[in-house]
């Protein structure tokens, strides 16, 4: 028996993508008094002089940096809170439901669901007010020690491991203790990747750029139209003019009426109307008209 397969995803990277803001910067150096020049000099040398990946090496910097009290899982979860969003979030995940799919679509059981692929910190995403909005939020993760404070990275989230967590939604496999790479036929998984709609902002979000590509889902880089060095426009540039990444690129604005909302927009109906026209084409091949007298 296959899978209803009427679930459609929106992944979403977090840092440039959801937030103008790196949350490091936003939430952990104010609080902390961390000089953040400082902070992301040290991080760069971890990466150049001592090998380290470059997620690694900010986890290291950071629990460096925050010896010798450092904070607890639930305390960076309450740092969430200082997180902020580019227009539109996280409002346009309330809007989302209703309206926008129509009520054929929700007769076919077609449902919309918001996922979050970050390289940054889970605990920060966790508190902030994103979290309602999202069915699963994976990221970077520390352990605590037995006094409960952080201690070592759990879980490490690289650019290039993002990808697996597409294949987690893409399988349902949502809880990490399952093996991704276990066989799963294409017809009995939940989400199929043309199912899937990836938001990233550059090219640590190519891997997942490549794997939506490859497999029939869409994916749209954002820039920051207050970016006046348009160093964020140009990275995106750079993926859909010379390295064909992507299809589409857009402002960071998730406001009703702009360019990003309208392609999400309609890229969700685009798929639900597939949805609704595959059932349509099965019912009939698997329809055995009655003889006619």
């Amino acid at each position: 028996m296959s899978a209803p397969q009427s679930t459609i995803a929106i992944i979403y990277d977090y840092d440039q993508t959801l937030s103008p803001n790196y949350m490091q910067e936003e939430a952990i150096f104010p609080h902390f008094g961390i000089n953040g020049g400082q902070f992301w000099q040290r991080c760069g040398e971890l990466v150049q002089k001592h090998g380290f990946e470059h997620e690694l090496g900010y986890m290291k910097a950071l629990l460096d940096y925050l010896e010798p009290g450092r904070p607890s899982n639930a305390q960076l979860r309450e740092l969430g809170a200082k997180l902020s969003f580019f227009p539109g979030i996280p409002e346009m995940f309330e809007q989302f439901k209703h309206g926008l799919l129509t009520s054929e679509h929700e007769a076919h059981g077609i449902t919309l669901e918001h996922y979050i692929v970050s390289s940054g910190l889970k605990e920060l995403i966790l508190g902030s007010r994103i979290e309602p909005h999202v069915r699963k939020i994976f990221g970077c993760e520390y352990a605590e020690d037995a006094d409960g404070r952080i201690a070592f990275p759990r879980r490490v989230i690289s650019h290039t491991q993002k990808t697996q967590f597409l294949f987690r939604i893409n399988k349902g496999m949502l809880d990490l203790s399952e093996d991704v790479n276990d066989h799963m036929p294409p017809e009995l998984r939940p989400i199929p990747f043309q199912n899937m709609i990836y938001v990233g902002d550059g090219p640590t979000d190519v891997p997942c750029f490549t794997v939506m590509k490859q497999t029939g889902g869409r994916a749209i880089a954002v820039y920051n139209p207050e970016d006046k060095s348009r160093a964020s426009f140009k990275k995106c540039y750079q993926l859909i003019a010379h390295a064909d990444r992507v299809r589409h690129i857009a402002p960071a604005d998730y406001r009703p009426g702009s360019h990003l909302r309208l392609l999400l927009e309609e890229m969700v109906v685009e798929i639900a109307d597939d949805i609704v026209e595959r059932r349509r084409s099965d019912l009939a091949a698997a329809t055995v008209r009655a003889p006619k007298h």
